[in-house]
């Protein structure tokens, strides 16, 4: 490069930087602007040698993504001396305690964690990508400055993708639509999120977003005209009203037109709301909801609304922070507009999120107004707990549902993502409450636990102090929220059960002269077919293994010849002591449930794609082989399921001892003072059994019952019906076999 050449790229480094300060959102004291200075030196310096791979100076890098933060996203001095920073650590000398000692320690805190969020390896398959994801997304929990600037950081790198190889742009391209843009739009980014998904477009079906881009700018003109045409119209009606407003006509997004043809079929021509008008007023806070309705009353003057298509985020503003009035019209020509109605303060929050927010907060600072943004993320990052993949997935459905809102007895509003449940919503006022849900009102009327709610709806919550989560509970929500907590209940009382099935193994091997150890524990966790201790001792807890079964073990134990083959097969050791605090017992698949009620039927699986227990499948009815299973990544499962989607069971997989059966019980006996409140007790007594429905009555001194109850196994059943003859006055205790 020439002495020239390098001139006047230092011009433009030069230039950039002050571009840097005159766009910040922020105003910028003395000492912010020293701090940038000193983070913009120590990047240029320690940049100096590095090119891109265009062969532009590496430097202009961090200076577009310090510009992208502060500016787009609009936060302050230190988050762009960290995005300034935010490739240093990785890719120079230069360590975090310089940048520490240097700096202050937030901004090497920020920049410690966006280096954090690099040193994962590129190349990465499904599940280790999505661990990837997972501890990027943790990281929120140390600064949510991070994940700001790493959005940053990845729309630069979006819009500088060309000289990159083609696999490498649809990775990253992916990966962008996959979490990056949802995030975006979780934190009320739209900007960058509208900006991030068409890129993300652009190199995923490129095809198709040159197809889009060249038929805009074909109808642009008309366009242009249509939009002038209502403007004329509206801005005669405004400005009789005195009001003080900007007008906007906005295109949709090319990803969200190519959204709209996929989810409706229809080609570009056939999409009819391709851009909206925008009306921005200026208000004072006191007068803000009383204009937006009053520009609401000018445009339905003089255009028919549609009144399915109202959106009302003036008084109740999305979970994002967004704020507006969405109108859809009939404009000239027979076509539907969209008219957005924003006052300054709701369009600076709709561009630029919650920092727009603090702005407007007298006093408040830049940390006081993250707060807001992190609270956004912290029930999205809750179930740290499950495998990386479930994680992704929740946290993505987190991201990116659509909302309802619903309201609780007093009156006061919450917003759920679309599908959620009643359950979740008792979740989602306090864990405690979901936990102890005996039942939910929706609008006043008793409904099931996992009844799908609709904005609109008031919902009370009926709690109870005996009332436990069981494992179809996990069918009766969407949530993340809900699932985690529920996991841990159901976690928590595996592990009790299991402390005292331990107890009870150690008496019932004692009467068979043997001593619980270790080995022991190995030797019967080897003879029952299963993985770890806590299965075992959860399985004696419930009463899924019985004497007789601990007979045989006792009896093979005696005979040395099998022992010795036992003891070579004997897995590694492991304290059984330890394993009290291993992980649920759902990793013991051995049962296959089909349809909504958890039928089990014959069935076979499928060769092509060879499901094992544990893997996500559907069955399939054939004609003449009955049921077949396959995985849902079959390589035919799209053909089938498009084709002969009436043939389709949903199926999965179940551990059998967390399986729950209904059992019918007749009683009869003398109708003895207090007899009902003594059986009532013996029931809810009986561990691990809940009461399905009870009909009692008297008959001239005679008593009859029926008593509908849930247990795991037979072994419980039996044990509750002795423990019923026992009472006094009771006669019979038989169990009927035809529900």
């Amino acid at each position: 490069m020439t002495e020239i050449d390098l001139e006047k790229e230092n011009k433009a480094i030069a230039q950039e930087y002050k571009e840097l300060l005159r766009i910040s959102y922020q105003t910028l004291t003395p000492e912010d602007k020293k701090l940038i200075r000193k983070a913009f030196d120590v990047s240029v310096e320690a940049h100096k040698e590095q090119r891109r791979k265009s062969g532009e100076a590496y430097i202009f890098h961090p200076i577009a993504v310090a510009k992208i933060v502060a500016s787009e996203i609009g936060l302050g001095a230190t988050s762009i001396a960290a995005a300034l920073l935010h490739d240093v650590v990785e890719d120079t000398p230069t360590t975090i305690q310089d940048i520490e000692r240097l700096f202050n320690p937030k901004v090497a805190q920020i920049v410690e964690g966006l280096t954090k969020i690099s040193m994962v390896q590129k190349d990465l398959n499904a599940s280790l990508q999505a661990e990837n994801f997972r501890k990027m997304i943790l990281t929120l929990n140390d600064d949510v400055r991070v994940i700001l600037i790493k959005l940053a950081d990845r729309l630069h790198n979006m819009q500088t993708m060309e000289s990159m190889q083609e696999d490498k742009q649809t990775k990253i391209a992916s990966e962008t639509l996959y979490i990056y843009a949802p995030l975006a739009h979780r934190l009320g980014l739209y900007n960058i999120k509208t900006k991030l998904e068409d890129l993300g477009l652009k190199y995923t079906e490129p095809a198709v977003y040159n197809d889009i881009v060249s038929k805009i700018k074909e109808t642009k003109e008309e366009q242009d005209a249509y939009i002038a045409d209502i403007t004329t119209v509206l801005k005669t009606a405004l400005d009789e009203e005195g009001i003080e407003y900007i007008i906007k006509g906005r295109p949709k997004s090319i990803y969200s037109i190519r959204r709209k043809m996929k989810a409706q079929n229809v080609s570009f021509d056939e999409v009819y709301d391709k851009f909206a008008l925008r009306i921005v007023y200026k208000s004072n806070p006191h007068d803000e909801k009383f204009l937006a309705w009053k520009i609401y009353s000018i445009v339905t003057d003089h255009y028919r609304p549609s009144p399915s298509r109202l959106r009302d985020w003036i008084s109740s503003p999305k979970s994002t922070g967004y704020e507006a009035l969405h109108i859809t019209v009939m404009g000239p020509k027979g076509r539907w507009v969209e008219v957005q109605v924003r006052s300054e303060r709701m369009d600076e929050i709709a561009e630029k999120g919650y920092a727009a927010h603090y702005k407007y907060k007298n006093g408040a600072t830049e940390e006081s107004g993250l707060d807001v943004w992190l609270n956004l993320l912290k029930e999205a990052l809750e179930n740290s707990e499950t495998n990386a993949v479930d994680f992704v997935e929740d946290f993505k459905m987190n991201l990116y549902s659509k909302e309802i809102f619903v309201f609780t007895p007093k009156g006061e509003i919450k917003s759920l993502p679309k599908g959620a449940t009643s359950l979740d919503f008792a979740f989602s006022i306090h864990s405690e409450i979901g936990i102890r849900t005996r039942g939910t009102r929706v609008n006043g009327k008793l409904v099931p636990l996992n009844f799908e709610l609709k904005s609109g709806d008031q919902i009370e919550v009926i709690t109870s102090q005996h009332q436990k989560p069981t494992i179809n509970w996990l069918d009766y929500v969407t949530t993340s929220r809900a699932k985690t907590k529920i996991k841990n209940v159901l976690n928590e009382n595996t592990k009790k059960i299991g402390e005292e099935g331990k107890e009870l193994l150690t008496r019932k091997l004692k009467h068979l002269k043997i001593t619980l150890n270790e080995s022991v524990v190995n030797e019967l966790v080897n003879f029952f077919k299963l993985k770890t201790s806590l299965d075992l001792f959860y399985r004696v807890g419930i009463g899924a293994i019985e004497n007789q079964q601990l007979k045989d073990y006792a009896a093979q134990k005696s005979n040395t010849f099998i022992n010795f083959f036992k003891n070579k097969m004997k897995r590694s050791p492991s304290t059984a002591d330890e394993d009290i605090h291993k992980p649920i017992i759902s990793s013991n698949y051995d049962m296959l449930v089909f349809g909504k009620e958890h039928d089990k039927l014959d069935y076979k699986l499928s060769p092509c794609c060879n499901p094992i227990p544990g893997d996500d499948v559907f069955g399939f009815v054939t004609i003449n082989e009955g049921i077949k299973v396959h995985k849902k990544d079959c390589p035919n499962a799209i053909g089938m399921q498009s084709n002969y989607a009436y043939r389709i069971m949903t199926a999965k997989w179940i551990d059998s001892s967390q399986e729950e059966f209904k059992a019918i019980i007749n009683i009869t006996g003398m109708d003895v003072l207090g007899l009902t409140n003594q059986l009532t007790k013996v029931i809810s007594n009986n561990m691990h059994v809940n009461i399905q429905s009870i009909s009692l009555s008297t008959d001239a001194g005679i008593f009859h019952g029926q008593v509908a109850v849930i247990v795991q196994n037979n072994t419980i059943l039996k044990k509750m019906i002795n423990n019923i003859k026992k009472i006094d006055g009771i006669d019979k205790v038989t169990r009927v076999y035809k529900t």
